[in-house]
């Protein structure tokens, strides 16, 4: 870790005294989550190591919502203020630090257990507010509802092909399937909108160390579409290039049994899954395709590039999974079956 930044970090965030014994955790796509040990103090460092610190309301609706979901029985890491009692410390060369609880964490495996997973979703659902705009105010991001221009895929298809990568051809072969997937993908119903955790996929949602399941990474909380939120959250979670339709099935009749406000209607359903990952498969092969980028960045985005194109949903894969919640009556405690509607 850079001396710096740990140096920075100790003095903003009340470290300890004492030694610090520092190893590396999980690596996401612009950070890197650090085990900071201080005596008998074990804490979790987050640096964000480019852009701009979050900005305070951003901050403040996370806060909301991971408090509200703690008290409804989500486990996730408590967020730690720095010594100013701000949550977010930025750094001088850009990017930002955040601490938290530290939990001994693992991948589920060999995936999450269908019906925790919805008795989860419906938790974090139930106590989630209306909440119509980003935390800032401005109108909420198109990453979640927009796909990638067929200007910004064809420039990328072009740039693969040059550059002769190995996964350019498949990258040409998705393209079949982006005219349907374009016409699935519709704006969001305002009135709809809930604050949500908007980044629940399988490095989000771990288990702990008594195999409970914890949800991390809230960062990019903001308004949602429970139901986006739900069929997002199923195919990713279920879907590693063959689809279990029995687990999302499963999944989804926890979810309403334990009081889930969402249901999975149409193809529409699926534009939060459609948007994000057509969104980040496009700015991973943005750097997967700069001579600029580290050879670090680069070969993370190559994997992820990799994982994109081997789980990209297809129109057929959005129906089967219209079929499975729809052919299943969900259950309450006790396997008890409940109404859907």
């Amino acid at each position: 870790m850079d001396p710096d930044v740990l140096a920075r970090a100790r003095a903003a965030f009340d470290l300890g005294e004492g030694d610090l014994r520092v190893t590396p955790g999980p690596r996401g796509a612009v950070g890197q989550v650090w085990r900071i040990e201080v005596g008998d103090r074990v804490r979790a460092l987050k640096h964000v190591l480019t852009g701009p610190p979050p900005a305070y309301a951003t901050v403040e609706a996370e806060l909301v919502l991971a408090r509200a979901a703690a008290a409804a029985g989500v486990r996730l890491p408590a967020s730690r203020p720095g010594a100013d009692g701000q949550f977010v410390v930025g750094l001088p060369g850009g990017g930002w630090l955040r601490l938290y609880d530290w939990i001994n964490l693992r991948r589920c495996e060999p995936t999450v257990d269908p019906d925790a997973l919805g008795v989860l979703l419906a938790r974090l659902h139930t106590v989630a507010p209306p909440f119509r705009n980003e935390p800032d105010g401005t109108p909420p991001d198109g990453w979640y509802e927009v796909m990638p221009e067929d200007s910004t895929w064809d420039r990328l298809l072009a740039g693969a092909s040059r550059a002769r990568v190995s996964w350019a051809p498949r990258l040409a072969a998705a393209s079949a399937v982006l005219p349907a997937l374009r016409a699935a993908v519709a704006s969001t119903d305002p009135d709809r909108l809930r604050l949500s955790h908007r980044d629940l996929h399988p490095e989000n949602v771990l288990a702990g160390p008594g195999g409970e399941l914890v949800l991390v990474d809230w960062d990019d909380v903001g308004p949602a579409d429970p139901a986006r939120e739900l069929a997002k959250t199923l195919v990713l979670s279920f879907h590693d290039g063959i689809p279990d339709l029995d687990a999302m099935r499963r999944s989804y009749a926890a979810y309403v049994g334990a009081g889930g406000p969402a249901r999975l209607r149409s193809r529409a359903d699926f534009t939060m899954l459609v948007a994000t990952r057509l969104n980040f498969l496009s700015s991973q092969a943005k750097v997967a395709l700069d001579p600029t980028a580290t050879p670090r960045d680069r070969a993370w985005a190559e994997e992820e590039i990799d994982e994109g194109l081997r789980t990209l949903p297809t129109p057929d894969l959005l129906d089967a999974v219209l079929d499975a919640v729809e052919r299943t009556p969900p259950v309450g405690p006790g396997g008890v079956p409940v109404s859907d509607r």
